[in-house]
């Protein structure tokens, strides 16, 4: 999490109602019941959304939709979990996943030790620390022009932003480049996409070699909840790797192996 001003923070502490990277209102926690999360253990309001106490299988509701969010890039291979607010064994075993990864106990279970390495993994706009929503919108700045509203496919590209920051994690933390993301319906045609193109979606980002390597980026991304990997081999993907989100599967790489 990058520094955060002192104002933002008092303010939050204060229960200022913050914008969930623009698109969603969500307010900051209220303060732990007794009994649950004890003083001190979760570090001080985050200036994106702070947790309190712990969500496990059963819970329910916002706090468990932003969590989810955050853990995307864990679901397993071939898999993507729900943004639903529903904390059921997908979630439990993404969690567990996100946990193992940073060296948590890996209990399934999300309590302090968890929320404070999502914190220290966030922006106060609520993007991950290693990518922003200019890397994932190069046509316009508005998000508008899409297959759905602005404000669905800013939402979308933020989930597809959690996924390359796990799978970033996952390749060592080495930086990637993210050659774009949405596009609107006519920033698409300008470009000869797919005229069902996940980017007009927000689901979609196209990543270029790097210090990983066409091949490395296809084959990780089969881990991290994307359902859509198209690299090498596949037609007019030899020059970078296609990455999305949504309904269905298709991954074609064939060059590297998918």
């Amino acid at each position: 999490m990058r520094s955060r001003p002192i104002g933002l923070l008092l303010s939050t502490l204060a229960g200022a109602v913050l914008a969930f990277g623009g698109t969603t209102a969500a307010s900051a926690s209220p303060a732990p019941a007794p009994g649950s999360v004890p003083s001190g253990d979760v570090g001080a309001a985050d200036g994106c959304y702070t947790w309190s106490g712990t969500l496990q299988e059963g819970s329910s509701g916002e706090a468990v939709r932003q969590l989810q969010i955050r853990v995307a890039g864990y679901p397993g291979t071939g898999n993507q979990i729900a943004i639903d607010g529903a904390f059921g064994p997908a979630t439990k075993a993404a969690v567990s996943r996100f946990q193992a990864a940073y060296g948590l106990a890996a209990d399934g279970i999300a309590g302090p030790a968890t929320f404070n390495k999502i914190y220290q993994l966030q922006d106060d706009d609520c993007t991950p620390v290693n990518f922003t929503y200019a890397e994932l919108n190069r046509c316009n700045s508005d998000w508008s022009g899409g297959k759905v509203s602005a404000a669905t496919a800013r939402a979308n590209a933020l989930v597809t932003m959690w996924k390359l920051q796990a799978m970033r994690h996952a390749m060592g933390d080495r930086p990637m480049t993210v050659n774009g993301g949405f596009r609107s319906v006519s920033c698409n045609s300008a470009v000869g996409g797919a005229a069902n193109s996940r980017h007009m979606y927000g689901h979609a980002a196209d990543l270029g070699a790097g210090s990983q390597g066409f091949c490395a980026l296809a084959q990780a991304a089969r881990n991290h909840g994307f359902t859509e990997i198209l690299g090498p081999g596949y037609p007019g993907h030899n020059d970078h790797t296609h990455v999305a989100g949504g309904s269905g599967r298709f991954w074609s790489a064939p060059s590297c192996g998918i």
